[in-house]
C-alpha cells in the first residue's frame, strides 16, 4: 500500500513539473504562433526560418499570465493522471490474481499426476508470453484512457483558452457542466478513438519489436542483461514518433468547434469526424505539427 501511494505521489509530482511542456506543445499543435519567426540554425547548422521554441514560447505565456499561467489546466490534468493510474493498477491486479489462480490449479494437477518436483530455471519470455502480457497491458491502458479522458478534454480546452483569453472552461465542475449542457455525454469523449488507437499501436509495436530484438539480435546472456532496459527505452521513443499523428488528431478534436477561439477558424475548420481531421492535416502536411519543442522550421503552407 505504501508503495502504491508513493507511486501516486511520484505521478502527481512528475505531472506538475512537466505541465508547462505539455501546455506549450498543445498550443503548438493547434497552430497558435504568437511570436514572429526568426532566422536560426538547425541541427546541421544550416540557416532556416524557425518558429519560437519552448523557452521563448513559455516566456511569452509567463509575460501574459504570469509564472503561474504556465500551469493553466493543471487541476484536471492531475485528476486525469491519478485516475488513469488507479484504473490501470486495478485492471492489471485483476489479471495478475487470475493468472496466480490458474498457476495454482496447474501445480495441483501436476502434483496429482506424481510428477517429480524438478526445479528449473525460468526460461526467457516466449512470443506467447509477450502476447499475453501485452493483451493485459492493452486492456489496462484502454480502461485507464477511457475513464480519465473527460478530464483530458477539459485540460486541453483550458489550455487552448489562452488563445482567445476566454474563461468558458474556468473550473473543474463548471467545465463538466458546460460540456454536458452544450454537447451531452459525447462531448466528454471527442477524440477518444484516435487516442486509444495510438495507445494500442504504440504498445504492441513497442513490445513486439523489443521482444524480437532481445531474442534474435542480442544473443549473449551478459549483453542481454545490460542491453534489455535500453532496448525498451529506444523502442518506446521510436513508437512515440510513429503514433504522434494520433495524439495530434485527438487533441485537435478535443477542442474542435467547442466555442473557443482555438477550436474555430482560422486555427481549425469544423471537422465532422477524426478521420476528416486526419485527412485535412495530412493534405496540409501537418501531421507532425507540435512534435518538436526546439528547432521548429516554418512549415510550407499548402493550399
Amino acid at each position: 500500500m505504501a508503495e502504491q501511494w508513493q507511486q501516486y505521489a511520484l505521478t502527481a509530482g512528475f505531472t506538475a513539473l512537466s505541465h508547462p511542456t505539455l501546455y506549450v506543445k498543445v498550443l503548438m499543435q493547434v497552430g497558435y504562433e504568437p511570436i514572429a519567426p526568426v532566422l536560426g540554425h538547425n541541427l546541421f547548422f544550416r540557416q532556416e526560418l524557425q518558429l519560437a521554441g519552448f523557452f521563448s514560447y513559455a516566456k511569452y505565456i509567463a509575460k501574459q499570465d504570469g509564472q503561474f499561467g504556465l500551469f493553466r489546466g493543471l487541476t484536471p490534468r492531475l485528476c486525469s493522471a491519478l485516475l488513469a493510474l488507479f484504473t490501470h493498477h486495478k485492471v492489471l491486479k485483476a489479471y495478475t490474481e487470475e493468472e496466480h489462480l490458474l498457476e495454482d490449479e496447474e501445480e495441483e494437477s501436476t502434483e496429482e499426476a506424481f510428477h517429480p518436483p524438478v526445479m528449473q530455471a525460468k526460461a526467457s519470455k516466449t512470443m506467447n508470453d509477450v502476447i499475453r502480457e501485452t493483451s493485459h497491458e492493452m486492456a489496462a491502458r484502454c480502461a485507464a484512457t477511457v475513464i480519465s479522458y473527460p478530464f483530458h478534454v477539459i485540460t486541453v480546452r483550458c489550455m487552448v483558452q489562452f488563445i482567445g483569453k476566454e474563461i468558458k472552461y474556468s473550473g473543474l465542475f463548471g467545465s463538466f457542466g458546460t460540456i454536458y449542457r452544450e454537447e451531452g455525454l459525447k462531448g466528454f469523449f471527442v477524440g477518444l478513438i484516435p487516442r486509444v488507437m495510438g495507445d494500442i499501436i504504440s504498445l504492441w509495436l513497442c513490445n513486439l519489436v523489443t521482444h524480437i530484438i532481445n531474442t534474435h539480435v542480442i544473443n549473449n546472456r551478459h549483453q542481454y542483461r545490460e542491453m534489455k532496459s535500453y532496448t525498451q527505452a529506444v523502442t518506446s521513443c521510436f513508437t512515440s514518433v510513429v503514433v504522434y499523428p494520433f495524439v495530434l488528431v485527438a487533441n485537435l478534436m478535443a477542442v474542435n468547434d467547442c466555442g473557443i477561439t482555438g477550436g474555430l477558424p482560422p486555427y481549425a475548420p469544423h471537422f465532422s469526424s477524426w478521420l476528416d481531421c486526419w485527412q485535412h492535416m495530412a493534405n496540409a502536411k501537418q501531421l507532425k505539427r507540435g512534435s518538436s519543442l526546439f528547432f521548429r522550421k516554418v512549415p510550407i503552407v499548402r493550399k
